[in-house]
């Protein structure tokens, strides 16, 4: 689909990953499209999969997650059904904002959303200690969350 992005889908897409409560009205007024051509259009992302949800970005500090931590985590093997099972218990948790998957000396890298130490100190328990696949991990406490967000970079056709 990235292929057959054009100049409008762009802009489209541009706008809305800022704020996708916008008027599809207002959208064509910047856009230079009628609201139904923005609606086609806006259809057509969400079915092809560019779109993928609209939601609502929340304050971490305003709900008292005031801890970034980064945490690079070794499992002890990587067969399928082990992997899936630790993959599972990440995912599953809701002060996980991030998994990777990654290669080198590390199998995962995970970025908390934590009240403060002691929150991550029992969720590392469960997650890391409880789990017979982990082998290490290690803690990275963010000092200063210098630039945070889901926007993506979106290059010209």
């Amino acid at each position: 689909m990235s292929n057959t992005l054009d100049d409008y889908d762009l802009k489209l897409l541009h706008i809305i990953q800022r704020d996708a409560r916008i008027p599809q009205s207002e959208l064509g007024e910047l856009v230079n499209l009628s609201t139904a051509a923005v609606n086609r259009r806006l259809k057509k992302l969400k079915a092809a999969g560019v779109i993928t949800k609209y939601t609502a970005l929340l304050n971490p500090k305003a709900l008292d997650l005031r801890l970034t931590i980064i945490a690079n985590v070794e499992v002890e093997n990587e067969q399928l059904h082990d992997l899936d099972a630790t993959r599972k218990s990440f995912k599953n948790c809701p002060f996980i904002q991030q998994v990777y998957y990654v290669t080198g000396e590390w199998d995962f890298v995970l970025i908390f959303l934590v009240t403060d130490m002691e929150h991550y100190n029992t969720l590392t328990q469960t997650l890391f200690f409880d789990n017979n696949n982990i082998k290490r991990f290690k803690t990275l406490v963010s000092m200063s969350n210098d630039k945070t967000g889901v926007d993506l970079a979106l290059l010209t056709p």
